[in-house]
């Protein structure tokens, strides 16, 4: 089914989802998402070289299988600050999920919740954090921050986000400025529905706005001293998101960071970096254990989160698959993607003798050198396919002239 917000289609849908993998989920998003839209999560920025080996580098690292463990019955539960948790896997912040399903975050924290999850909500969030937690009390989550330049929104912010039952913040440092989003260009996308601290905020609704533009009203000169602000002001942890290299490592570290967050926006920021996973290992080095580590990029696999494991992450988080759960299946379908990671990493884990989610930290995997692609990206007019037009994710005519999104290409 199909709702519409000012005409932008939105998925009604509450169902789980049957797949092969997570891969398949993103041709099938099509069907009930308009084309800007789904570029928007589906893209990454300039050629897209950094998106592409994000999952690609995972190949890098092979897992070691073990015989004679004499073990069975592995076991996924974790406990990361406090929190009881029934998978490693995490659902990562992204901006508006209402462009994937018309209950955005409150039907993802449903999800997650349901799968024993960690959710994490963004700054850009459509739907507010009261409602966010109210859609499951008892489960866990934080909030990531993208810090403003006026103090006082931030701490509206804080305010509301402690008082909602938020665990910690994780303070995006990656994104001063959008990458050159090319998908976002050509299909003219901004976001066609409200975001929540903007509304109630300035009474601005956040409609129309580019990603560029949005971005702009955030801080572009963040510094270790914000770190400590941001802690003493919020009375929460706080975790730097953004790191890639074991020199912010110890920044953070050194300016009282309660964790670490590996990643590099999935490719979306800077083109031609390294891949994630290729840079986790110096980072566990410099952290050492002294404080948590999360990690994230390019996902799409329970190898892929056994492997970030190993080498010594604490969470893995996912980011585009759940929002195609979203899309295809509401709350269900969230959860839908995060137990299809879960039935792989059982395997890796049960092959490998690995007990727990502990054990996964003491794994053996070898690495091995390789050689990367240099496609152009996805939507550069020599690789770009025609997108399937249907009832289900066309803008309604009569509203064309105030939305924000194109619908799919027509000839």
């Amino acid at each position: 089914m199909t709702s519409y917000y000012n005409g932008f289609p939105q998925s009604d849908r509450d169902e789980a989802i049957n797949m092969i993998n997570l891969d398949e989920l993103e041709e099938r998003a099509k069907e009930v998402m308009p084309e800007g839209a789904y570029y928007y999560i589906a893209s990454g920025s300039e050629n897209e070289w950094t998106w592409r080996n994000n999952t690609a580098a995972f190949n890098h690292f092979q897992i070691v299988p073990r015989a004679l463990t004499n073990m069975d019955s592995p076991q996924l539960d974790t406990e990361f600050m406090g929190m009881k948790l029934k998978t490693p896997v995490m659902i990562s912040p992204i901006a508006c999920h209402g462009i994937a399903h018309k209950d955005a975050e409150v039907a993802t924290q449903k999800g997650a919740a349901a799968a024993g999850a960690l959710f994490t909500s963004s700054t850009y969030a459509n739907k507010s954090v009261e409602d966010i937690a109210a859609a499951a009390p008892n489960a866990p989550r934080f909030f990531q921050l993208y810090l403003s330049k006026d103090w006082d929104f931030n701490k509206m912010v804080f305010d509301a986000v402690k008082k909602a039952g938020y665990s910690g913040i994780l303070l995006t440092v990656d994104a001063l400025v959008s990458g050159f989003r090319e998908a976002n260009l050509r299909t003219k996308f901004a976001y066609p529905v409200p975001l929540d601290f903007f509304t109630r905020y300035q009474g601005a609704k956040g409609e129309g706005q580019t990603v560029a533009q949005m971005y702009a009203s955030s801080a572009q000169k963040i510094g270790p001293e914000d770190i400590k602000r941001i802690k003493e002001m919020s009375g929460l942890p706080v975790f730097v998101k953004g790191v890639v290299c074991a020199e912010d490592a110890f920044l953070a570290m050194g300016a009282g960071a309660d964790g670490i967050y590996v990643t590099n926006h999935g490719g979306r920021e800077i083109d031609c970096g390294p891949a994630t996973i290729d840079m986790l290992p110096e980072i566990a080095k410099a952290v050492d254990h002294r404080v948590p580590i999360i990690f994230d990029s390019g996902v799409r696999r329970g190898s892929h989160v056994f492997k970030a494991l190993a080498l010594g992450a604490d969470l893995v988080g996912i980011g585009r698959p759940y929002l195609y759960g979203l899309a295809l299946g509401g709350a269900k379908g969230v959860q839908s993607v995060i137990e299809q990671l879960n039935q792989e990493l059982l395997i890796d884990m049960q092959l490998t003798g690995c007990k727990t989610i502990a054990d996964i930290k003491h794994a053996r995997l070898t690495h091995f050198n390789y050689t990367a692609d240099n496609l152009k990206s996805n939507t550069d007019p020599s690789r770009i396919t025609p997108y399937p037009v249907t009832n289900d994710n066309q803008l309604k005519e009569e509203d064309s002239a105030t939305d924000a999104v194109s619908g799919a290409s027509q000839e």
